[in-house]
């Protein structure tokens, strides 16, 4: 195992962080909306995010920028995790590549949810998270991946069940959440004080506050009975479907 300097190596951390953060900022939700003429800024909740895209024209439209949003955050972490797979902080035995991986992952979603492009009026960070977690957890094992794949059918499942999409969301991020630190954990256990070990926990709480923080106004109206339900049957339809219910 490399081991690697922070005094000689720093700039990779920054490089890491500017280019993860403009890569976030390519909302593909607008882009989908644009090839249809439209501004998804300004139709439905005005979100350009997966769930407005779905209620404005369709599951298929919003699967695929759903699909794109995941890559955006699951193709960076990855990418950093191989360039700095074999080596470790110099000193200790805190892999590099896992604090690279969610390094990139929280800067793709503050992209996301803030971006520069976008007068920092972003999307909400979900698809993004879930992409991260699930390329960050499954490079851990290829049988992670699988697993994390069904998990997300599970995420899904639920939203259609109980019709919440906002709370079904917030769940899966904080359980994979609770995996991923399980993980650091375990790994990590007799170096839990090591200062890079405390900054893999504050990225996962970072990427947890980031995500609750967007959905603010959504847990509000949810506490207060308020909140609109996801329908999956409506999704598929889009919004010429729900005008014509």
């Amino acid at each position: 195992m490399k081991e690697l300097s922070l005094s000689q190596s720093w700039y990779w951390f920054l490089l890491i962080a500017v280019v993860c953060y403009f890569i976030g900022c390519f909302n593909f939700a607008v882009i989908l909306a644009k090839a249809r003429h439209k501004d998804i800024r300004k139709i439905g909740s005005g979100n350009p995010g997966t769930m407005n895209t779905s209620r404005e024209f369709g599951l298929k439209v919003g699967f695929f920028n759903f699909v794109f949003d995941c890559l955006k955050g699951g193709v960076p972490a990855l990418v950093c995790h191989y360039i700095f797979r074999g080596y470790c902080f110099g000193g200790t035995v805190i892999l590099v590549s896992d604090f690279t991986r969610y390094l990139a992952g929280v800067c793709v979603v503050i992209g996301h949810i803030y971006p520069v492009t976008m007068r920092f009026r972003g999307g909400k960070g979900i698809a993004a998270t879930f992409g991260l977690f699930w390329f960050g957890i499954g490079c851990e094992n290829p049988w992670y991946a699988l697993i994390m794949a069904g998990a997300l059918i599970g995420v899904v499942v639920f939203i259609g069940v109980t019709e919440m999409g906002s709370m079904g969301s917030l769940l899966g991020v904080a359980a994979f959440s609770v995996w991923q630190g399980m993980i650091f954990y375990l790994r990590y256990e007799t170096a839990l004080f090591n200062v890079w070990v405390v900054l893999l926990f504050m990225l996962m709480l970072a990427i947890n506050f980031l995500t609750w923080f967007s959905h603010r106004k959504n847990l509000v109206r949810l506490f207060a009975g308020e909140e609109h339900r996801t329908s999956v049957k409506k999704l598929h339809r889009g919004n010429r479907g729900m005008k014509n219910m």
